[in-house]
């Protein structure tokens, strides 16, 4: 392993976390294994089957087997920024910025020296499982880069001091203003409820101003109706009375045309019409009698 750059600690710290990766690879293997038992105990129970249900069987086994294997290689990425965060963390409590060549993780090479590695490593039935300890990052001890180091970590300090009396002024300034908040709602409440109370009011003197309004105008509707009433029933007596007074004027003209018969035939014209007419009537009657007699029998 010396090949790819690794110390002892580092070297100790790569074969933990390829025990810990093997383990889980062999328990997703498990359950992929798993998967191919379930398939042959739950389907394969006759002897012949048609393309159709292969297909189907082969199809439901792709899902299985591409879900489990596809979270185990979400699970690994994620397991791999875990790893690299706590090698971050432990580099920049020293000052160190720590960087990736992505390219490197293709290095077909190396991938074969770390698989030879692993075999031999984990093969060997000699090594222990027990936890080793987990080595951080020794401080660097040269002058020059210590001086720095405590310069820096001084000037921090004071920074930090200065943040702090910052961060204190700003609680301050933020109480205030908290309290000027508190005051200015309790105010702005204030001023609601007064609002509130004014509204109440005006809304209450137009209520009344509206009932007012109603009962004159029922009042009016009430008048309207006693005047109707009273006009209808005038206009009832006066149809009463005009239809006698018709009645007796029909009355007074029929007797006027009685009268008038009576004083026609009692005069000395309507007497000589009347002979007339008989006479007239006596000789139509003693024509038709003439005119009879030259009639032909049936």
């Amino acid at each position: 392993m010396a090949e790819i750059g690794f110390n002892e600690h580092h070297q100790n710290e790569a074969i933990n976390y390829m025990r810990f990766a093997r383990s889980k690879r062999v328990i997703k293997l498990k359950t992929i294994d798993s998967c191919f038992e379930d398939l042959k105990e739950s389907r394969l129970v006759e002897e012949t089957f048609t393309v159709d249900e292969v297909r189907d069987m082969l199809d439901s086994l792709q899902l299985l087997v591409r879900g489990e294997v596809e979270t185990e290689l979400i699970n690994t990425a994620h397991t791999n920024v875990l790893l690299l965060r706590q090698l971050f963390s432990q580099a920049e409590k020293f000052y160190l910025r720590l960087q990736t060549d992505i390219s490197e993780l293709e290095n077909r090479e190396l991938l074969e020296q770390v698989a030879e590695f692993e075999k031999a490593e984990l093969k060997n039935p000699n090594k222990t499982n027990q936890e080793i300890s987990k080595p951080k990052l020794a401080p660097l001890n040269e002058g020059g880069v210590s001086e720095l180091l405590n310069k820096e970590i001084s000037r921090l300090h004071e920074e930090n001091n200065k943040l702090k009396g910052r961060l204190r002024t700003l609680e301050t300034q933020a109480m205030g203003a908290l309290d000027e908040k508190t005051r200015a709602e309790r105010a702005l409440k204030d001023l609601q409820k007064v609002q509130g109370e004014q509204q109440m009011a005006a809304r209450s003197q137009e209520i009344t101003s509206l009932e007012d309004t109603v009962a004159a105008l029922q009042e009016d509707y009430q008048k309207s109706l006693s005047v109707n009433a009273a006009s209808q029933k005038d206009l009832q007596d006066n149809l009463v009375s005009a239809k006698h007074d018709l009645l007796r004027v029909q009355e007074q003209l029929a007797l006027a045309e009685k009268e008038l018969d009576k004083k026609f035939q009692q005069t000395a014209a309507y007497r000589n019409m009347k002979e007339i007419l008989t006479k007239k009537n006596e000789l139509i009657k003693d024509i038709r009698k003439r005119l009879s007699k030259y009639e032909p029998d049936e």
